[in-house]
């Protein structure tokens, strides 16, 4: 089968990285995520995918890049509230239109789909033209959407939560965007997403959970997959500190190694 003219196949070492800015994730992921990849950033609750997620955005926003949070499950104003004390958030990069936040019931409500029960396959489109134009009028380059679990309730059958999925991640890549896209599970669950649709499709998988050992519960966060680049499977130790996530290397007893050891 002949290639067509207008495709380019860049080889996965040539290919720009995003780089997240987060310790030691960077170095799992040799040097960060492909740009334009789309990445399910999984777990069950209290594992820190909130904060990881926006330091990522903060990261990027410090590097020039315009951001955008899209929150679903509680009010951004609300979730800000919560991150305050936390050192690397600087609120001057909302005030300069580099981090920007959006709440999807304000979305919901332009698109006249606030009162909806289950989306139509018109209403989804709908609803990935908006995120759309958010990305081209703030020329967005790092995403996330907290959580796409919350908006794949809504779409209630497989076919068209594949269709969201594939259309969304399409779009965003079209415009060079990197996102990550938050998924609730259950922590007794098997698999890496609600629905089991998104993990398939997605171009990376970072799964993040809770771990108990000698009476702690560890956070910890775990490469699944990641397209376009060589990365480590291996399970580390999350840290939520003042200053942002630490990621330090899990012993196979289920410890962690001493700080100067770390990554």
């Amino acid at each position: 089968m002949e290639a067509k003219d207008d495709i380019t196949i860049i080889p996965d070492e040539e290919r720009e990285k995003c780089v997240t800015g987060i310790e030691g994730l960077d170095t799992i992921l040799n040097g960060g995520i492909p740009r334009g990849n789309s990445v399910l950033v999984t777990g069950s609750c209290g594992t820190g995918k909130t904060t990881m997620s926006l330091e990522f955005l903060v990261h990027g926003a410090r590097k020039d890049e315009n951001c955008l949070f899209i929150s679903v499950t509680e009010a951004s104003e609300k979730m800000l509230n919560n991150v305050v004390p936390y050192d690397f958030f600087d609120p001057s990069l909302i005030e300069e239109g580099k981090l920007n936040f959006v709440d999807t019931p304000d979305i919901y409500e332009e698109l006249g789909l606030k009162d909806k029960s289950e989306f139509s396959f018109e209403e989804i489109n709908e609803l990935i033209d908006k995120i759309e134009d958010l990305v081209v009028e703030k020329d967005i380059k790092r995403l996330v959407i907290d959580s796409v679990t919350s908006i794949c309730f809504q779409l209630k059958t497989e076919e068209k939560i594949r269709d969201f999925m594939l259309n969304l991640m399409k779009t965003l890549s079209s415009h060079d965007c990197t996102s990550l896209l938050v998924s609730e599970i259950s922590p007794e669950a098997s698999r890496y997403s609600q629905y089991g649709v998104e993990e398939a499709i997605a171009d990376g998988i970072i799964m993040m959970g809770n771990l108990e050992r000698q009476g702690d519960l560890l956070r910890t966060l775990q490469v699944v997959k990641m397209r376009g680049t060589d990365h480590s499977r291996a399970k580390y130790v999350l840290d939520l500190t003042s200053v942002g996530v630490l990621l330090v290397p899990m012993l196979k007893g289920g410890g962690k190694e001493r700080r100067g050891e770390s990554l």
